[in-house]
């Protein structure tokens, strides 16, 4: 075959099945991008849009999560849970990430549950950012929270700056909160299309 030319089951398995991108095949196949790109247009062969590119590369051994076929009633019932805290509670305007954020460390500790056990979510992929008041000591509030998720091995690493808001008042909210409001992310967009579908699977019972 002539060296300028890319066969179409070449670029079917390199490019499809092992979602390499066009740069890597070029790299390999001694060609340019421009070239993998003519051919891959030339086959009719779908184009991955910029995020499906980058997505692929930052988790090149596929989705980080699988969801966990549900065995047991134990499993319904963390799921049933864990999608009512979500929808409950969660931030669902965040189109690229599933977020939480609580005062009960109980909640938060199932809902970790139900990310990992059942989504599949790798515990070193969650993270944590944790709001307080100013009158609370940043330390202690953190290493409060770290004891409570211990359990799952979470690190201080896993946790973004602290978020300190002005101490105003002494009210029923202010005792909820004398170690702050923990929000646990996952910055995955197929993910957050995955719990999307299953709350609008549920909201159609």
């Amino acid at each position: 075959m002539s060296a300028n030319i890319l066969s179409k089951e070449l670029l079917q398995r390199l490019y499809i099945e092992k979602k390499m991108s066009s740069v890597d095949i070029g790299k390999i196949q001694g060609c340019s991008e421009h070239k993998v790109n003519y051919w891959i247009r030339k086959y009719n062969i779908p184009k991955r849009s910029i995020a499906e590119a980058l997505y692929t590369k930052h988790n090149p051994a596929g989705d980080p999560f699988l969801l966990k076929h549900i065995k047991n009633l134990e499993d319904a019932k963390l799921l049933g849970i864990g999608l009512g805290l979500y929808w409950g509670e969660g931030n669902k305007k965040n189109v690229n990430s599933v977020k939480l954020g609580n005062t009960d460390p109980n909640m938060i500790r199932i809902f970790i549950k139900f990310l990992v056990e059942l989504m599949g979510v790798k515990v070193a992929k969650l993270r944590f950012g944790l709001q307080i008041f100013s009158d609370l000591k940043k330390s202690t509030v953190l290493n409060f929270w770290l004891n409570s998720l211990k359990k799952f091995g979470i690190v201080r690493e896993q946790f973004y700056k602290v978020t300190t808001t002005l101490a105003r008042s002494i009210g029923t909210y202010r005792e909820k909160s004398q170690y702050g409001v923990l929000t646990v992310y996952v910055h995955n967009i197929k993910l957050k299309k995955i719990f999307d579908n299953l709350i609008a699977d549920v909201a159609q019972w």
